[in-house]
């Protein structure tokens, strides 16, 4: 499944100012929405985890990996950034979709390996998306409940009906018709983001100065077959957490041509993986020194705080915004695929192409049918495999590295003819060699995780 061919246009139309080079309608997205875009995919709940990875792998080496994979993934997403263009960076053809790029300058089987690795991704991440959301709708009713009856109460519930109302609100945004109308989702998203981060920070600030601090350690305690399988999956979040180059170039295809893309794209990682540094350094250090190595996954759904709970709520609201936002910045590029796939497919089918517009609001027959099938099947999937997320982190730890290290190095690699044994060489085949060793450790802390959360679980049956 592949974008098609550009559109064909008269030249006359294409000067006219209305369509790009490639005869396509005008592309305007900039730096701003760019970044936003950025964001969203890149800032997750998963920022509010990072105190629990400090924990598992003590000051010296989280704070240097979390710094480390920072420069990592904007290394590779630069290099990325050059591939939306070929050959010629600024002039060359348009790569519409990572994929594409990959079957330009790699080909072959590669090419195949990146459309399994890509789509899988975005797929598995959604699921996880509804079921994190579940989670955080159902920390709302508990903190009230911890709140009138006190820390000690269960306040247990099922998630069903949150994953429910999650899979309602996105079979209505699944009909954006494109990324290129995702602007304002995505800058809403990354401003909740932001809030639910500085709701932790601000609570771990208050924490520490009322002096209740807990112990922590400068390395990592491997003293248990436990504590290590958690370094590794630790490991493994903090690589993760930056990762968004499944959908860079499609972000890349939404950009003005002038300035040229690559250009504003390497700006926007710039500022899309600074920001969420700042933001994962700050959560993770302050979440530490204020819960120590009794760090909770999560804490805000794992109530790391209980008071004051109006925040707490407010905190886990921010959080299921910013994943609706999410939810379709990472499904979109899936969603194109499978209709460019079906209009190659079955060319001139009015149940396909065609657009009915009311007022402002364009409707597309085939894509209001089949997004709907698939948030409803993501949504009983979500409902049926309460341990997806532990499934998740299998998949994670699988595609990371094809998708955000070994492909953008290939690439660059190819197109700039480094010679085979040069010292630039080396050091390139040794950072995808680095990667794919975190990538395993990760995949094996997620089998022992899985294997667990297998051995326990109801079909159907999701508990806060």
């Amino acid at each position: 499944m592949q974008t098609p061919s550009s559109f064909s246009f008269g030249d006359r139309e294409v000067m006219n100012g209305h369509f790009d080079d490639d005869g396509r309608i005008k592309r305007t997205g900039t730096l701003l929405t760019a970044s936003a875009h950025v964001m969203a995919v890149v800032i997750g709940s998963g920022v509010l985890s990072l105190a629990w990875c400090l924990a598992q792998l003590g000051w010296i080496l989280g704070v240097l990996l979390l710094a480390a994979f920072a420069v990592i993934t904007l290394y590779t997403c630069i290099l990325l950034s050059d591939c939306y263009r070929s050959p010629d960076p600024v002039t060359g053809s348009r790569n519409y979709n990572y994929m594409q790029a990959v079957k330009v300058n790699l080909g072959g089987f590669k090419y195949k390996l990146c459309g399994i690795s890509q789509y899988v991704t975005q797929v598995g991440t959604t699921i996880g998306y509804i079921i994190t959301s579940a989670i955080s709708m159902a920390a709302v009713k508990r903190s009230n409940c911890f709140h009138k009856y006190g820390h000690k109460h269960g306040c247990h519930m099922l998630n069903n009906t949150y994953v429910l109302i999650f899979g309602c609100i996105e079979i209505v945004l699944s009909q954006i018709p494109n990324f290129h109308e995702l602007e304002l989702v995505s800058i809403v998203a990354t401003i909740m983001s932001f809030a639910y981060a500085g709701i932790g920070i601000a609570l771990s600030i208050v924490t520490i100065a009322g002096g209740t601090s807990s112990k922590t350690s400068l390395r990592p305690n491997m003293t248990s077959m436990e504590n290590m399988w958690n370094a590794f999956s630790a490991v493994g979040d903090i690589a993760f957490a930056y990762s968004f180059s499944f959908v860079l170039l499609e972000i890349q295809d939404t950009l003005k041509q002038s300035p040229p893309e690559n250009k504003v794209m390497k700006k926007s990682c710039t500022v899309g993986i600074g920001a969420a540094s700042l933001l994962y350094m700050l959560c993770a250090v302050l979440g530490y020194i204020a819960f120590g190595n009794d760090s909770p996954g999560n804490y805000l759904t794992g109530f790391g705080f209980y008071e004051p709970f109006w925040l707490v709520d407010i905190g886990n609201i921010c959080v299921v915004i910013h994943l609706l936002g999410a939810f379709q910045a990472i499904i979109q590029p899936f969603f194109a695929a499978v209709e460019n796939w079906s209009r190659e497919k079955w060319p001139g089918s009015k149940f396909i192409e065609r657009e009915y517009i009311i007022g402002k609001i364009s409707i597309n027959m085939f894509r209001l049918t089949w997004r709907t099938i698939y948030v409803i099947l993501a949504t009983i999937v979500a409902m049926m495999f309460p341990f997806f997320n532990s499934f998740m982190g299998l998949i994670g730890a699988a595609t990371y590295w094809p998708l955000a290290i070994y492909f953008p190095v290939e690439m660059y690699i190819s197109r700039a003819k480094i010679q085979t044994g040069s010292f630039k060489w080396i050091w390139l085949k040794l950072l995808t060699l680095i990667c794919l060793i975190v990538a395993l450790m990760a995949a094996a802390a997620s089998i022992r995780g899985l294997a667990v959360s297998v051995s326990s679980f109801e079909l159907f049956h999701s508990m806060s």
